[in-house]
């Protein structure tokens, strides 16, 4: 037996659609069974917040009178690439302040717009016949440009190291401060909640599927940027480092400021924290087992942040969780840069966006590349003039 997405879609728009959270199926699954559980349930709703750097936000600020064909681009004084067309932006997440360093970044800056604030636009050019004009100082917000969306390019890590630090020296690192000599492990996934580990091969989750992004509703425009599915994976399919990742667009005019926040890595740099949900449509019984994951079964790997030392060890989520793993015979405490809280707050909401119908699924208009190519590195080569 096997259900289809529109299916699902009838029984949302008319309310009767069974909704839960990739929490709750655990024990909805272990009490009912899988295949009772599977003719009952419909959708699981996952749920992550953490820091996703490889995000941004491209503006359409409209034409002034006399024109400008903007070439170099500020906002509150952070620079914007400006290389698309007249009067077009996009601003990246860890961008910094040219006055204020890392203080103030391109993460604030959409922070800022996404609440409502009043932006300063600087802008100038070389000035052409049909763009005269050579500057422009005035605010912008988002009431009054035309287009804002936040296009993230590398989001929703399948998975990620966890880190830490063999030196005898303090790390400033943007997986956190980490302290020397094992001082301290820091890690950043919501775990059993997060997307890509509950659909571990990509069977629901591919480009065109509709996502909670940022309080507002979006889509995965493609895969991401390092999407790396080669990577080694336990039994259960999920991958044991990075693997994973997808490519998000949504209106930043719609979305809300508990789910984007800045923020600043000490002596590292801005980032910028996004929330994000996606539901997995119970299509058959695997889709449905795949999301009873629990933390000790998810697997990930434990990476000195120096490069001084190959530690060769995993540690699952319940470890991470419990606040200490073990290092060498000694219990080294443990830290998540991502939270918790707010990962089951989207799945929740999600889900309740679901049973009222204001959510609807859609249908991948083609899977994620899952095959076993790796990634490509930066080698050094010779450069001839």
């Amino acid at each position: 037996m096997q259900k289809t997405i529109e299916e699902i879609n009838e029984r949302i728009r008319s309310g009767k659609a069974v909704v839960f959270t990739a929490e709750e199926i655990i024990s909805v699954v272990e009490e009912k069974g899988l295949k009772k559980a599977f003719e009952e349930v419909d959708v699981v709703t996952t749920g992550t917040f953490g820091p996703m750097c490889s995000s941004g936000m491209f503006i359409n600020f409209g034409h002034s009178s006399p024109p400008i064909r903007m070439n170099r681009v500020w906002l509150n004084d952070v620079p914007a690439f400006a290389g698309l067309a007249a009067v077009d932006a996009y601003i990246g997440a860890t961008e910094q302040s040219e006055r204020l360093g890392m203080q103030y970044g391109g993460a604030h800056v959409i922070e800022d717009f996404i609440n409502g604030k009043d932006i300063v636009l600087y802008a100038e050019s070389y000035g052409t016949d049909c763009y005269p004009r050579k500057d422009i100082k005035t605010t912008i917000n988002k009431n009054n440009v035309n287009q804002a969306y936040m296009f993230n390019p590398r989001n929703c890590y399948q998975n990620y190291a966890a880190a830490t630090n063999s030196t005898d020296k303090i790390m400033y690192t943007y997986m956190g401060t980490l302290l020397p000599e094992f001082g301290n492990v820091t890690y950043s996934t919501s775990g059993e909640l997060s997307p890509l580990i509950n659909d571990p091969e990509y069977r629901t989750i591919g480009i065109g599927t509709k996502v909670f992004i940022g309080g507002a509703q979006g889509y995965v425009a493609w895969e991401g940027t390092q999407h790396d599915p080669g990577q080694e994976r336990l039994e259960n399919r999920v991958p044991i480092s990075g693997a994973g990742t997808l490519a998000l667009i949504g209106d930043a005019k719609k979305m809300s400021g508990r789910y984007i926040r800045a923020a600043v890595y000490e002596k590292y740099g801005v980032s910028i924290f996004v929330g994000v949900g996606i539901p997995i449509p119970v299509l058959d019984e695997d889709i449905l087992l795949k999301t009873t994951v629990r933390n000790r079964d998810i697997q990930t790997v434990l990476v000195d942040k120096s490069g001084k030392e190959d530690l060769n060890i995993r540690v699952n989520y319940e470890q991470l969780r419990s606040g200490f793993v073990e290092i060498r015979g000694r219990k080294v405490p443990t830290a998540p840069l991502s939270s918790l809280k707010f990962a089951r707050e989207i799945a929740s909401e999600l889900k309740r966006q679901i049973q009222t119908g204001e959510f609807i699924l859609t249908e991948p208009v083609e899977r994620l590349r899952n095959d076993g190519r790796r990634l490509n590195k930066l080698e050094e080569r010779e450069v001839r003039l």
